[in-house]
C-alpha cells in the first residue's frame, strides 16, 4: 500500500543481475494482469516494471556489445607459433 521503499528499490535496481530483474519483472506483470490492485498500487507496479525492464535492457545491451567485440577480434589459432 505505502511505497516508501520506491527510492530505495530504484537505487537497488542497478545492483540486480539480469535473472533477478527478469524474474521480478515477470512477477510484476503477473500481478498487473491478475488485477485486484488499487490504482495507486497498479501505478507503483508499472513504475517498478519500467525500472526492471531498463535493467534487463542494460544487461542485454552489454551482452550484445561483448559478443560483437568477441566476434570482431581476429581469431587466434594455435598454428601461429611454429
Amino acid at each position: 500500500m505505502t511505497d516508501d521503499g520506491t527510492a530505495a528499490t530504484a537505487a537497488a535496481t542497478g545492483t540486480l543481475g539480469y535473472e533477478q530483474a527478469r524474474d521480478e519483472l515477470i512477477e510484476v506483470v503477473r500481478r498487473l494482469e491478475a488485477g485486484g490492485t488499487t490504482l495507486e498500487e497498479s501505478l507503483a507496479l508499472w513504475e517498478r516494471g519500467e525500472e526492471l525492464a531498463k535493467v534487463c535492457r542494460h544487461w542485454l545491451e552489454g551482452a550484445r556489445a561483448r559478443l560483437d567485440a568477441a566476434l570482431a577480434r581476429p581469431q587466434s589459432g594455435g598454428d601461429d607459433e611454429g
